[in-house]
């Protein structure tokens, strides 16, 4: 199976993206993995702190495995959004193939020097490995949202010569910045416009690839400008979430007598396929 580092450098040459998405649950993941094999395109498979909490950390990596071995899938396993170096560390000793080193909350000076704990200890067990820098506030969380954050609105976004320098300081592979994304979605309206520019001048500073966050809500246009101006990995979270809730409240209304979990889910499953399939034909135009 090709590295992780391979699949992302190879799509960001051909103006694709790399969909990476978010699960909590076995049905999640099998709905993903499902989508992406159906489609024969390679996929990420992130676990932030707490669905790493829910599924535990050596086990999702195991899952993760059994399914590479079992079809010969280029499926991967990123821990999303770790905001300690302990956290990092077990993710890595369990044999993720990324892990984002979020310090997007701290003083740039922290985040930086975090960051480059997070990519030292990384790297001298996996060099293969990737690490993601995050710099800038675009929210947290999964969340239907009446309006922008105010923190998220007054932030500021990020400059291509700070990226330049976030980059050389940390040693990082990936970087993800704020760039007028937001994670969750708004009610009944596109999330706010990307600053497609930004991306592009961004891109040509750090000569890295870079990572969308906030897929959910963002229009399909604005996406696929981001994805040709340098995004090479999009990330996929609130969309997910709300498909396999929404299935799951429909399958137990329809269903009051039923009492098997795996046949309730069932629905839960084919709505996070769904709308997987439909991101994936989006990042692979």
């Amino acid at each position: 199976m090709k590295r992780l580092k391979d699949v992302v450098d190879e799509a960001r040459r051909e103006g694709r993206a790399v969909g990476h998405f978010n699960v909590a649950t076995l049905d999640m993941l099998r709905g993903v993995a499902q989508a992406a094999a159906g489609l024969n395109l390679p996929v990420i498979i992130g676990v932030s702190e707490g669905e790493r909490a829910a599924m535990g950390v050596r086990q999702i990596a195991a899952l993760i495995k059994s399914l590479r071995e079992e079809t010969g899938q280029e499926i991967y396993l990123n821990a999303d959004h770790t905001t300690s170096l302990d956290s990092a560390k077990a993710a890595v000793d369990a044999g993720f193939d990324a892990v984002l080193a979020d310090g997007s909350a701290l003083a740039l000076d922290d985040n930086v020097a975090y960051t480059r704990q997070v990519v030292a200890y990384s790297k001298s067990k996996n060099p293969d490995i990737l690490v993601e820098g995050e710099m800038g506030l675009i929210g947290r969380g999964s969340q239907v949202l009446s309006e922008v954050p105010a923190e998220v609105a007054a932030a500021e976004l990020t400059t291509p010569e700070a990226a330049s320098e976030f980059v050389t300081a940390t040693g990082v592979d990936l970087l993800a910045p704020a760039v007028g994304n937001l994670h969750g979605v708004l009610v009944n309206r596109p999330n706010p416009n990307l600053d497609i520019e930004r991306v592009k001048a961004i891109s040509a500073a750090v000569n890295l690839p870079l990572v969308l966050h906030g897929g959910s809500g963002t229009s399909d246009e604005d996406v696929a400008a981001a994805i040709k101006a340098g995004c090479a990995i999009v990330h996929v979270s609130t969309e997910l979430r709300l498909a396999w809730r929404d299935a799951v409240k429909l399958a137990f209304a329809d269903n009051p007598d039923e009492a098997a979990p795996y046949k309730l889910l069932k629905p839960a499953l084919q709505a996070v396929e769904k709308v997987t399939a439909a991101k994936l034909k989006l990042f692979n135009k």
